[in-house]
């Protein structure tokens, strides 16, 4: 049984075709960055990545680094496409708007900020999410300009 949540909040009861099978994770999230290198150092050194894979494709077209975080089931991949748009990401395009990463608690999302500032990473200060009740987020950007927010949902 799928629970679907309505725009008002209130959750219906789909059943999921045997046929299609149930979607049961999220395997892994890509996303395009000018260069592979620096964002890789990025996530490494500010959100604690480790690198897990390369690849080059045999054309030269594309270049992709594989990261895994220890708290995550999930890898990210990193592409830089040789004739790729030089320009910076722009959440009000048609694609990915942000990318969310769950945190325990309040007190971890202020532990964050502080070691954000720590280390000169510019963010928002920790706020509450217009989404969920009593939910709170930070906000902050990649070298690409992708949002990233750092997210405490008391009811997950």
């Amino acid at each position: 049984m799928l629970r679907v949540m309505s725009e008002t909040g209130s959750a219906s009861k789909t059943h999921v075709d045997a046929a299609v099978g149930g979607i049961v994770g999220l395997h892994h999230f890509g996303l395009t960055v000018r260069s592979v290198e620096t964002s890789a150092a990025w996530y490494e050194s500010v959100l604690g990545f480790i690198r897990v894979g390369e690849y080059d494709a045999p054309d030269g077209s594309r270049r992709k680094v594989f990261l895994r975080h220890q708290s995550l089931h999930v890898r990210l991949g990193l592409a830089q496409h040789s004739d790729g748009d030089d320009g910076s990401f722009d959440e009000r395009r048609v694609g990915l708007d942000h990318l969310a990463f769950a945190v325990a608690d309040r007190d971890e999302l202020d532990t964050w900020a502080r070691r954000l500032t720590a280390t000169g990473v510019t963010h928002s200060p920790v706020a509450a999410a217009n989404s969920i009740p009593g939910a709170a987020v930070l906000v902050l950007r990649d070298p690409d300009n992708i949002q990233l927010e750092l997210f405490a949902d008391p009811t997950s």
